[in-house]
C-alpha cells in the first residue's frame, strides 16, 4: 500500500518529533524569561519582551521560518566579514533541522511567554505580596514562589501549545528537512499517490496527537491532586 516509503515515513516522523520537542523546550525557556521580564522586569526588559511578542504575532511563521534559515546567516557573514579582511571567505550555513527547532522556539516562545504571564497572574496575590513583605523581589519572587504554582494554572495552555507546535512541525518541509510532511510529499510525488501518503500522515498526526492528549489528562490529573478540581 505504501510501496515501501514505510520505513522512510517512520525516519520523517522520528524528525518530526525531534523537532517538535527541541522547538517545545525553547519555547518553554523563552516563555518564562518572557513572562519574567514583563512582569518583574525593568523598562527595557519589558520593552523587549512586549516587541518579541508584538513582532512574532504580527509576522506569519513561515516568513520566521525563511528568515531565520536564509536571511540571518546571510546578515552574520556580512558582520563577520566587515570585521577584518582575513574573514571575506567565511561561510556560515545553518542545518535545516536545528534552523526549524530554533525557529519554532522562537516563535511559539511569544505564546508561551503569554501563557506563563497568565499564569503568574493567576497566582492568589496575597502569596506575591507576603513573599514581597519577606524581601522577595524580581527572579527570587518568580523562581521561589511563582513558578512552583504554574503548572496548575499553565497547563491548559502549554498543552495546546504542544499540539500546534507538533503541526507547525510541518512547516520546516519548507527548508528541506526530512519530516514527516516532505517524506508524504516526496512519496506522493514518486508514486502518483497523493491521497494516500497525505492521508497516511494526517493519520499519523492524529495518533500523535491522540497519544499526547492521553498524557496531558495523565498529567492534569497528577496535578490537581488533593485538590477540589482533582476530586471531581
Amino acid at each position: 500500500m505504501l510501496d515501501g516509503y514505510g520505513p522512510m515515513l517512520f525516519k520523517g516522523l522520528t524528525a518530526t518529533l525531534g523537532v517538535a520537542v527541541g522547538a517545545y523546550c525553547i519555547a518553554l525557556v523563552l516563555g518564562v524569561l518572557g513572562a519574567t521580564a514583563k512582569l518583574e522586569g525593568g523598562r527595557v526588559t519589558k520593552g523587549v519582551a512586549e516587541a518579541y511578542t508584538f513582532v512574532i504575532r504580527g509576522v506569519p511563521e513561515l516568513i520566521l521560518l525563511l528568515l531565520v534559515f536564509f536571511a540571518i546567516p546571510t546578515l552574520i557573514q556580512s558582520i563577520v566579514r566587515s570585521i577584518s579582511p582575513e574573514f571575506v571567505n567565511f561561510r556560515l550555513e545553518l542545518e535545516p533541522f536545528t534552523s526549524a527547532v530554533v525557529a519554532l522556539g522562537f516563535i511559539y516562545g511569544a505564546s508561551a511567554t503569554e501563557v506563563f504571564r497568565g499564569a503568574i497572574q493567576a497566582i492568589p496575590l496575597g502569596q506575591l505580596e507576603a513573599a514581597r513583605a519577606y524581601g522577595m523581589y524580581g527572579r527570587v519572587l518568580v523562581v521561589q514562589v511563582a513558578l512552583p504554582q504554574l503548572l496548575r494554572f499553565a497547563l491548559s495552555g502549554l498543552s495546546n501549545l504542544w499540539l500546534i507546535v507538533l503541526k507547525a512541525t510541518a512547516l520546516a518541509s519548507v527548508i528541506q528537512v526530512v519530516e514527516l510532511m516532505r517524506v508524504a510529499n516526496l512519496a506522493a510525488g514518486a508514486t502518483n499517490k497523493p491521497f494516500t501518503f497525505f492521508l497516511a500522515a494526517a493519520c499519523i498526526y492524529l495518533a500523535i496527537s491522540a497519544v499526547s492528549l492521553v498524557c496531558i489528562k495523565f498529567i492534569e490529573v497528577y496535578s490537581f491532586r488533593g485538590t477540589e478540581q482533582g476530586a471531581k
